[in-house]
């Protein structure tokens, strides 16, 4: 694993948890220090477990990937991550940030702070894998501009910025991201995905792996999110109808026991609603009691 000061023997697990009963539905592992690379490859896995069409996949800002993203739009998966803030240190100095260049789509130009148009050259760029294209201004327009110190650098003679071919899909994806729903929804994600790892390594002890090559790796990360799986089952369903559904599945019919176990959570579920609204009313009445 490549850190940014140092090289690592370690390796990255990666995990995603279903919202509903709070199951490892998909896991692996890499050698990446990052996790930009993982927002696809996941949400595939977790697609071909989870059938739903109303799958969405939550993610924090280390898996933001603009190439990644458009893999899970392609591939009709909805996903909310979060995109990292740039431009802090420019901001910081004074000068203008990109968003601060609005985009013209009817004739695919950007105006300025100074409300000059930088026109769509002829050139373009492949960076990590993307095609951009490249805008600017003629120089005399830069030369002449009556704020160009705050965006320009003392040697740069003229603006250029920068734009994906697929950038329209990158906005309609920010925009999507503002709406309650989403905000609302990303809320939820540390309370999701977070819990597992921290039960798997204050209840279970594990908190490194014992094996060495990615391969041996894999299979080890796969015990121990087994086990983890298998813990969770236990606690929503119980050892006398996992004996039932073990018993079932041997007799090659799940339907009665299914409809068991459905029972089981729901009664479960609101036992527990109930208990914490006795918990909130003991509170309040000790609160007025006072």
């Amino acid at each position: 694993m490549v850190k940014p000061a140092h090289n690592l023997m370690a390796y990255n697990s990666q995990i995603c948890v279903d919202d509903k009963f709070k199951f490892i539905v998909a896991t692996d592992v890499t050698s990446s220090g990052t996790d930009k690379q993982e927002l696809h490859h996941m949400a595939m896995q977790t697609k071909e477990v989870i059938t739903s069409p109303d799958l969405v996949i939550l993610a924090d800002k280390g898996y933001y990937s603009a190439a990644e993203i458009k893999k899970c739009v392609d591939d009709e998966i909805k996903t909310l991550v979060p995109y990292a803030q740039t431009g802090q240190q420019q901001k910081n100095a004074g000068k203008f940030t990109k968003d601060k260049f609005v985009y013209n789509a009817e004739t695919d130009c950007y105006i300025c702070p100074n409300n000059e148009e930088i026109p769509k050259s002829i050139s373009s760029n492949i960076r990590n894998g993307r095609l951009m294209f490249i805008y600017r201004p003629k120089i005399s327009t830069c030369t002449a501009c009556p704020i160009k110190d705050k965006c320009l650098g003392k040697t740069t003679r003229y603006k250029q910025i920068q734009r994906w071919e697929e950038q329209e899909l990158l906005d309609k994806y920010y925009q999507d991201l503002k709406t309650p729903e989403a905000k609302a929804l990303m809320k939820k994600r540390g309370s999701i995905v977070e819990h597992p790892f921290g039960t798997i390594k204050r209840n279970l002890g594990w908190d490194h792996f014992l094996v060495r090559s990615k391969k041996k790796v894999q299979g080890e990360n796969a015990l121990i999110m087994f086990t983890y799986n298998f813990k969770r089952l236990l606690n929503l369903i119980g050892i006398v109808l996992f004996k039932k559904l073990l018993i079932a599945l041997k007799d090659g019919d799940i339907t009665k026991t299914r409809e068991e176990i459905a029972s089981h959570i729901a009664s479960f579920r609101l036992y527990i609603l109930n208990f914490l609204r006795y918990l909130f009313m003991v509170q309040l009445s000790k609160k007025y009691s006072l």
